[in-house]
């Protein structure tokens, strides 16, 4: 077992950067639906040689957060982990286009949770929705992100059944059988009924970690919400067929920043346009001809905090694959805050029911590093 882990929040003095080239989230898929005997030598061992595949997405599982909590854990424990990473920004919307497309962001070109549309509005993708409204008529999610899910194979997704007709489960799970679920016990007794149907490959996806740390930070709540999860993960160990390899991974980790959530300083926004991107990687798109005076101006005032970094510096380093294509290009900011701290950046445009305490985004152990995880029934 790869050991990454910490107790503590995780601070890094450098971002920490996909490994697209290797053990990341992006390069999971492509095996499994292809053939499991072919997967890469940093896969835990499981899953060559297996009849049938479970892909299971548990959204805002990270490395660091389980590895803390394993000694109240039963199912997790009787898997083969390894850490890996998830990919450029660490968010929901980008990491399930790479997990199920087998592509990096600037390729397939979900960019981020709030991408920038023209007339410097923001296209909301889980939502879809700009300050319009649904937007699934003037921005078919087609026309963001084309390629062909799980390549081109249309395995049952077991996903919830509200999420069926948006535009994000249009954009990265199109033409995929889908297999709607409304309670957790209903999510995995159909798993086990896709797999004892003879399915080859099903992909199953889970969100309630990410929306208990969302709401309630990584306290008491998500230690519960973990060692529920964990049992459902016991108990499909144990009641999968004979030969089938549950494989789970994540999304991306998360990070406690509670009350730390503050607009970018005065001085830094009487540079900016408008703002995209995530609370905690916040792309800052410039007036015209002022985004050298928004870098120093970023650099200034939260470089202590943040990592201040231009488009042209992320795409350089790889931040979003080695690939990024002209259209999410286009969708990225002029400089971004890259959150350090335990800390999130605030926009009146960007807002949702409740405050959220747990945050991810930005490129910290804590949020970088997802497990991938393998137990072979029978």
């Amino acid at each position: 077992m790869t050991s990454v882990s910490s107790n503590e929040p995780a601070v890094a003095q450098e971002p920490v950067l996909p490994a697209y080239d290797g053990a990341c989230t992006c390069n999971v898929m492509s095996p499994l639906v292809e053939d499991p005997d072919r997967a890469p030598d940093w896969f835990p061992d499981g899953v060559r040689g297996a009849d049938q595949v479970v892909l299971w997405v548990l959204d805002g599982l990270g490395w660091n957060q389980m590895q803390a909590r394993m000694s109240s854990l039963r199912g997790i424990p009787l898997m083969n982990a390894t850490a890996i990473t998830t990919i450029a920004p660490t968010t929901t919307a980008t990491a399930l286009t790479s997990i199920a497309t087998g592509m990096a962001p600037g390729e397939h070109g979900v960019i981020g949770y709030r991408m920038a549309v023209e007339g410097d509005d923001n296209l909301n993708v889980l939502r879809w929705t700009t300050s319009k409204g649904d937007a699934r008529e003037s921005i078919p999610p087609e026309s963001v992100q084309h390629d062909l899910a799980f390549e081109g194979h249309r395995p049952p997704v077991v996903v919830r059944a509200e999420f069926r007709d948006t535009g994000f489960t249009r954009a990265h799970l199109g033409g995929c059988r889908h297999v709607p679920y409304r309670m957790p016990s209903t999510l995995v007794a159909e798993i086990l009924q896709q797999v004892q149907a003879g399915e080859p490959f099903v992909y199953a996806y889970y969100d309630g970690i990410d929306k208990v740390a969302h709401e309630y930070g990584l306290g008491s709540v998500y230690d519960a919400e973990l060692i529920f999860v964990d049992r459902m993960i016991e108990y499909l160990v144990t009641e999968l067929p004979r030969g089938t390899a549950l494989v789970i991974t994540s999304d991306h980790g998360q990070v406690d920043v509670g009350a730390r959530v503050f607009p970018p300083h005065p001085e830094v926004l009487s540079h900016v346009r408008h703002q995209s991107g995530e609370a905690r990687f916040r792309w800052l798109h410039a007036h015209p001809g002022e985004s050298a005076q928004l870098f120093d101006a970023a650099r200034r005032h939260h470089g202590h905090e943040s990592w201040i970094v231009t488009r042209e510096q992320v795409v350089d380093e790889c931040w979003f694959g080695p690939k990024v294509l002209p259209g999410p290009l286009g969708r990225l900011g002029d400089v971004a805050l890259v959150a350090r701290e335990p800390i999130a950046y605030e926009d009146p445009n960007d807002t949702g029911p409740f405050h959220l305490i747990g945050r991810h985004g930005s490129m910290t152990p804590d949020e970088v590093y997802v497990p991938l995880l393998v137990a072979r029934s029978g």
